[in-house]
């Protein structure tokens, strides 16, 4: 109950503030956070969810995003704009990967795995933030499509990485595999199934007899996700890559159900993610902070000032994109629930200096909400003045729908 009324009372202050969130670098999202770090165990001790718990949470929330992600790029967008995605994935996600493990390894003192490790965790960027980003009509469309895409396919792949490393240090992920061959089938099982979910959905409304009532409508793409999750934990699919999958195929096949899922599917997704927010809130403890020292805060500060910029600006030189939408993207690739979601499995699986490599991991993490979800309307703001003539920032991002509503930071 404790958790409830602590939610209820920071959804309605975040209510309250959303106009002036929207246009300042007020952050709603924080409010969250500092509401779970308040009255969980750190300060008033009111309560703490279980990681476990959180784990499942944040899960859910990455899910829901990653699904309502996917319509905003049906084949048409992935068609035209698929250049700087393959260089951001291709080439900035794996150097980001081998820097944050040489800083790890440099500054706090890993050894090279669990460096290594470390660096699959926080390589992926987090969709649930960016799309505070990739939502607003304001930012170039090109860009909004390259950190679309980009959140919505890195953190599928980085998973079978981190359980591998996992399994190289001798830990044991509950309920997940380390074998190489059986990490490629959970991936590949993971697009088929988000592929064929909506395809059979569609086949079905052509049978005589069956037709949607409009005013269900909306809950017609939420059926498809839930069961498509349901299946997913069931068969040990890639549970982020058919989310994206679904999403994508869902808009290219039906643009109409999309659109008119748009509304219902921002608010779940807004709603999930405050919750998880205040849920991640309730881990921070003093013996988080006391594992992370002073090396740990430094490490987690370079992760987002070098970690990905560096990599992101030389992986989209030449790109078309310009310098300010270089640095944009350079700069707007927060760490959130893929992260919490992979530094619980660290945390669980019990490999050697596992609580210090998790406290690592929430601290960056906690540091990355805090400042990008402060930054996209100062970025949108700069991007707004720098459009080019040929790239109205005001284009649809997607090509058949109408576009899903910005989520408040």
């Amino acid at each position: 109950m404790a958790v409830v009324v602590t939610f209820g009372a920071a959804l309605l202050v975040a209510v309250l503030f959303s106009a002036l969130s929207e246009r300042s670098p007020l952050s709603t999202s924080l409010i969250f956070l500092v509401a779970g770090v308040v009255a969980g165990p750190l300060m008033l001790g009111v309560h703490r969810l279980e990681t476990e718990t959180v784990r499942e949470i944040s899960s859910v929330t990455l899910f829901a995003v990653l699904f309502a992600d996917g319509q905003r790029a049906p084949l048409a967008v992935l068609r035209d704009r698929w250049r700087e995605p393959t260089r951001a994935l291709l080439i900035a996600m794996p150097l980001t990967f081998v820097l944050v493990a040489a800083l790890a390894h440099v500054l706090v003192g890993l050894d090279w795995i669990p460096s290594l490790l470390i660096g699959a965790v926080l390589a992926p960027t987090d969709p649930v933030f960016a799309a505070a980003l990739v939502g607003r009509d304001d930012v170039p469309t090109r860009l909004r499509s390259l950190l679309n895409i980009e959140s919505g396919l890195n953190d599928g792949l980085a998973l079978p990485v981190v359980l591998l490393l996992i399994g190289t240090l001798g830990g044991h992920p509950t309920g997940e595999s380390t074998a190489p061959t059986t990490l490629l089938l959970e991936i590949t099982l993971g697009v088929v199934l988000g592929i064929v979910f909506p395809l059979a959905t569609a086949a079905l409304l052509r049978v005589p007899l069956i037709g949607v009532e409009p005013r269900l409508a909306p809950l017609g793409p939420l059926a498809v996700a839930v069961l498509l999750f349901v299946t997913c934990q069931a068969t040990g699919a890639n549970l982020y890559l058919a989310a994206f999958a679904a999403g994508i195929t869902l808009a290219t096949i039906s643009p109409e159900a999309s659109e008119t899922f748009a509304h219902i599917g921002e608010l779940i997704s807004e709603l999930a993610k405050n919750f998880a927010l205040l849920a991640f809130g309730t881990l921070v403890t003093a013996t988080i902070i006391a594992d992370v020292g002073v090396s740990g805060w430094v490490l987690a500060g370079l992760t987002l000032l070098i970690g990905r910029p560096l990599p992101v600006l030389a992986a989209l030189t030449g790109s078309q994109l310009n310098t300010s939408q270089r640095l944009a993207a350079a700069w707007f690739g927060p760490k959130g629930f893929a992260s919490v979601v992979y530094g619980l499995i660290v945390l669980e699986s019990g490999p050697p200096q596992a609580e210090k490599l998790f406290a690592l991991i929430v601290a960056t993490v906690t540091m990355s909400i805090a400042v990008h979800s402060s930054t996209d309307v100062p970025v949108a703001a700069l991007l707004g003045t720098h459009v080019d003539d040929h790239e109205p920032a005001t284009k649809p991002l997607t090509s058949g729908c109408t576009d899903l509503p910005p989520q408040d930071k």
